[in-house]
Parts: C-alpha cells; structure tokens; sequence
C-alpha cells in the first residue's frame, strides 16, 4: 500500500529504503538497499510468512529514477541500492563521515558512486537543484540515553551519522528520517509535515519513543519505516500505530508493497 500525503506518494521497501514521489515528478529516496529490500531476496526473520511479519513483500527493484538520494550514515550505505534507484543525473547526498574503509562490508567509495555526490556535515544546508533544500542534523545514541550497549559503548556515537530534513515537490512538502538515532529533543523542534519514524528500538529510538517524539513534534502524518527487516528490529507496528493515534497524530502503515 502506498501512503498519498499531501503531493507525495511514499512508499517503504523494507529496512530504511523508503521511496517519495511527488505530484510535479521529482522522486528521492532515503538510505536504498541492504538486506535484499531492493534484490528480492529477503526472507521474514525466521523463514515465515512475509505477511506475518508486517513488512512489504520482497521485490527486485531497479527503477533508476530518483532525482535525489539521501544517506544518514554507514549502516546504510549500499552503493548497489544507490544504483539500482538513482536516474543518471542523479544527486547523492552522503554524510561526510561515510568511509568505505570503515564499512563491515566490501563497498565502493562514496566519491566513486557514478553521480553528482554531495557530501554533507551534521548540520548543513544544501539546496538541490529542481529537487528541494535538504538540511542535515546530527543523530546518534546519547551515551546516557536508553540504547547503551552493556559495556557502556553507544552503537552510533555522535559523528557516525545524520538525519534529514528535506523538502520535495512543487508544493515544498517538508520529510524527516532521523536515521539511527535516539529521539533526540532537537527532532521535537523540527517544523515537519511527514516524520518517517525509525521505530526498531534496540539500535535507536523505540517504538513508544517515536510515539513521544512524534506528539512532540506533531507532524501532518507519521509512516514508520525500518522495522522486521531483521530479528533485532523487530517491533509491534500496529501497537506503535495506536499509540500515536491515541495522541491525535495522524498514522499510516505501508507494509504491503
């Protein structure tokens, strides 16, 4: 199902791939690929029923059409996802703390990706040619937060990665997807019309956090994204769907594309 919202269409592939289209044409995507969304090859934690799982259905998907690419951090960099959904004039946004050297698997260097590359810091401004302003704000595990490992190390220190703010389409609809992060204050500020919730909980912000940052910040609508891809983002997306509805946020679920 995808989620019409103002002039854009979204919709959630799996993991953190969530794909916005809007009325005037423009499409981007935030953070494509990794864990076979994007191949077909991913499988419900387990071996079950993709419909048990409450996640969208496996696809090989290869559209080359985003006019923008958005990536928060090295988790979710995959430079095969970029290519299958970038057009060819394509603009990537990439965190400049992205090092392929860094990367747990064999990647291609950001630099090297076949686009125009636009590297980004933890609170940048970049305007984006017939695409929109995008701005990045730092996201990260707070060391005295809620998802301290047990020796007291944070999976995502500050300076591992960011979110985004962006705007798309004619009608300059405002996005944000914090990436990996906890539900930071600053995010409560953010004057946003669709908040892409993370909502995975073990690696970053929990479903009931989301629920709390999003009444904070009250969008036009809430979409969860990256949860079930795999067992440790397991989360209950139909209980964080109540949750916020209960606090008169508006909820949509995409999770039978």
């Amino acid at each position: 199902m995808t989620v019409r919202h103002d002039d854009l269409r979204v919709t959630w592939y799996g993991y953190a791939t969530a794909r916005l289209e809007a009325t005037d044409g423009t499409v981007a995507y935030v953070d494509p690929g990794r864990y076979g969304v994007l191949t077909g090859e991913w499988t419900p934690p387990g071996g079950g029923n993709p419909r048990e799982a409450a996640h969208p259905r496996a696809t090989d998907h290869r559209p080359t059409d985003a006019d923008l690419v958005l990536v928060t951090h090295g988790h979710h960099y995959d430079p095969d996802g970029i290519e299958r959904v970038a057009a060819d004039d394509a603009t990537v946004v990439a965190f400049e703390g992205i090092d392929a050297g860094d990367v747990d698997r064999d990647v291609k260097p950001v630099d090297e990706l076949p686009f125009d590359v636009v590297r980004i810091g933890e609170a940048d401004h970049v305007a984006v040619d017939g695409v929109g302003d995008v701005w990045s704000l730092p996201a990260y595990n707070d060391p005295d937060g809620p998802h301290t490992q047990d020796d007291g190390s944070v999976l995502h220190p500050r300076g591992t990665g960011v979110g985004y703010r962006f705007t798309l389409g004619s009608a300059g609809t405002s996005v944000f997807w914090p990436g990996d992060s906890d539900a930071l204050d600053a995010f409560a500020e953010l004057d946003v019309s669709l908040f892409l919730a993370n909502v995975s909980g073990t690696v970053c912000m929990s479903a009931p956090e989301a629920a709390d940052l999003a009444e904070r910040m009250d969008p036009d609508l809430v979409v969860p994204i990256h949860y079930n891809t795999q067992s440790f983002l397991e989360a209950d997306s139909a209980a964080f769907a109540a949750d916020v509805a209960g606090r008169s946020v508006p909820v949509a679920l995409d999770e039978s594309s």
